[in-house]
């Protein structure tokens, strides 16, 4: 089991700081645990405007990431209320 790198791209590091402190410590905890077991997991897939994109869902918010399998690597590239994400593309 292959732990992944992240990187967060400054956008979403500019969402993250702007949710409630608890819900970011979340939104953090998940993207770390999704780190560990990227490999152990199916990740979900966006559809249309975000193909090639994959969504992490924490209650209402989602995690917009990338894969690069290669490089052992996740980037973050959005983190907000479901309702902003899906509404952004």
């Amino acid at each position: 089991m292959a732990v992944y790198c992240i990187r967060i791209l400054q956008k979403a590091t500019r969402e993250l700081e702007r949710l409630d402190k608890p819900i970011a410590r979340r939104i953090a905890e998940r993207i770390t645990w999704l780190a560990a077991n990227l490999d152990d997991i199916r990740p979900e897939p966006f559809k249309g405007n975000l193909a090639g994109l994959y969504k992490l869902r924490i209650g209402d918010h989602r995690v917009v990431y990338e894969i690069l399998y290669d490089e052992k690597m996740i980037v973050i590239h959005q983190v907000g209320h479901r309702s902003e994400i899906y509404r952004r593309r």
